[in-house]
């Protein structure tokens, strides 16, 4: 572009000169499964940051549970929160590495929009009944390439990096770039510190309760937590071809984890146990009465049929199921119940 306006080649141009060698750069991306024409002012990484954010999937995250069912309060985090908490961490992180930033922010944005109603327990409940199980980072994968919609076709049509990024940003593999790496990590430092702060806020567990020998290491506060953490990963892994922490973060880091399974993610305070029911309740009834009503997942029947036809009505109703509310999953549930 000309007359001082800052464009895509530009931007592209600048890339090259600032980011670290192992950057992934928006110029070669391994592109789109469709192509199409590039944007003038963004770059790749750009355009697909922008479209998650637009997305209708990306929006229901502000009525997802994190971890505390319907919890007595307002600060505590959603599923939308921690979304951001993560992509604010990732960022801080790869533009400490000379890494893409907006890269990185596309997939921390994207990695959690396949997540079910209920946070966890809603996925678990899920896995038990849908034929196949049910990994929220595949159905994630799932609502950028085939639920969502861009420019009247099927799917966003997003880049392979960021495509992988979010199937990869947890379980065994390892992203194939350094920004999906990144992420992959900044999920675990979000969520263990700030699931921590939760649940000091609600009382289920006290200061004195934490790990000892963690908090020495990394730190009395959240933020002093998360500063250490992020600040070891920028030291262990500046001009690097992989992303580390150094071994006494890591292992800290894991005990906290580990710390927060045992007493915090199957506490009964956290998510009670007539709160439990009430979840699998809902989950089971819903989909039972989805695969004996297909035609009440839309007022659209003719897509539900051609959806149905295509990937069979499993896989239909765990996307109706899986792309719900918690409000919305129960208020249908209790309206359902009173015909």
């Amino acid at each position: 572009m000309c007359n001082g306006i800052i464009g895509r080649l530009e931007l592209e141009q600048r890339e090259y000169e600032i980011l670290s060698q192992f950057a992934s750069k928006s110029a070669e991306t391994l592109g789109r499964d469709t192509i199409e024409k590039k944007c003038d002012v963004r770059t790749e990484f750009q355009r697909d940051r922008d479209r998650i954010i637009h997305a209708k999937a990306f929006r229901r995250l502000m009525h997802k549970t994190q971890v505390f069912l319907a919890p007595e309060g307002d600060h505590f985090r959603t599923r939308l929160t921690h979304t951001i908490e993560v992509s604010q961490i990732a960022r801080t992180i790869a533009r400490a590495l000379a890494l893409n930033e907006d890269l990185t922010e596309a997939i921390a944005l994207g990695h959690d929009l396949g997540h079910t109603p209920f946070g966890h327990s809603g996925e678990s409940i899920l896995n038990e009944i849908h034929p196949g199980g049910f990994q929220h980072n595949v159905q994630s994968l799932r609502v950028v390439e085939v639920l969502e919609s861009h420019a009247g076709r099927r799917g966003m049509n997003l880049t392979k990096e960021v495509r992988d990024g979010i199937l990869n940003h947890t379980g065994p593999v390892l992203p194939m770039t350094l920004e999906g790496q990144v992420v992959k990590i900044s999920d675990r430092i979000a969520y263990i510190n700030h699931d921590i702060d939760d649940a000091l806020r609600s009382g289920v567990i006290t200061f004195s309760e934490l790990p000892a020998d963690c908090i020495a290491v990394l730190g009395d506060t959240h933020s002093k937590r998360v500063n250490t953490l992020v600040t070891s990963m920028i030291e262990h892994s500046f001009a690097k071809d992989t992303i580390s922490m150094s071994e006494s973060c890591l292992a800290s880091m894991n005990k906290l984890r580990d710390f927060m399974f045992d007493r915090v993610y199957h506490n009964n305070k956290v998510k009670k146990d007539e709160d439990l029911a009430e979840v699998e309740k809902i989950i089971r009834f819903l989909y039972a009465y989805y695969l004996a009503h297909p035609e009440k997942m839309s007022e659209d029947l003719y897509e539900t049929e051609k959806a149905i036809a295509e990937f069979g009505l499993n896989e239909v109703v765990k996307d109706h199921l899986a792309g719900m509310t918690d409000r919305y999953a129960s208020s249908v549930y209790y309206e359902i119940k009173k015909r």
